[in-house]
């Protein structure tokens, strides 16, 4: 159930996701949605939590093991086309991050952990390297389409 949240919340903005289309995504009645998570926001908490564990740490991870700073970026950028990547951090990052603490604290501990690991590969330039490689995924994601 959350994995589906995460692809509906990578895809869309948390705003153009309604209660319905969660329900009809994920495939649970309105009422267990509720009972288990709370509210949309709850499930939505879930989904980028998930996100971050388990698309965001491992390809920080890979970066960070990266040969050069370069293959370290190309990693964070190219998402293969069934895989989450980055998209839901930096949806959350844009959108919700500036409106909601507990999201924001979220995405801090994720951009810190991809910063950390760019630093094993150019500890000089990791906030750089960075800062283009989320900017290279947006510029991507936007070509995906």
């Amino acid at each position: 159930m959350i994995r589906a949240a995460v692809v509906l919340f990578s895809h869309r903005a948390y705003d153009s996701v309604s209660v319905d289309d969660l329900v009809e995504h994920v495939g649970v009645h309105r009422n267990s949605l509720y009972k288990t998570f709370g509210s949309k926001r709850g499930l939505y908490l879930a989904a980028l939590r998930c996100s971050i564990a388990e698309d965001v740490a491992p390809l920080a991870d890979a970066a960070g093991a990266a040969a050069s700073a370069a293959e370290a970026v190309d990693l964070l950028v190219h998402t293969p086309p069934d895989a989450v990547g980055l998209d839901l951090l930096l949806l959350a990052a844009v959108e919700r991050a500036p409106a909601d603490a507990e999201v924001a604290t979220e995405v801090s501990k994720a951009l810190a952990r991809i910063e950390a690991a760019l630093a094993r590969v150019a500890p000089d330039r990791a906030a750089h390297l960075a800062d283009a490689a989320l900017g290279g995924r947006l510029r991507a994601r936007l070509s995906d389409r």
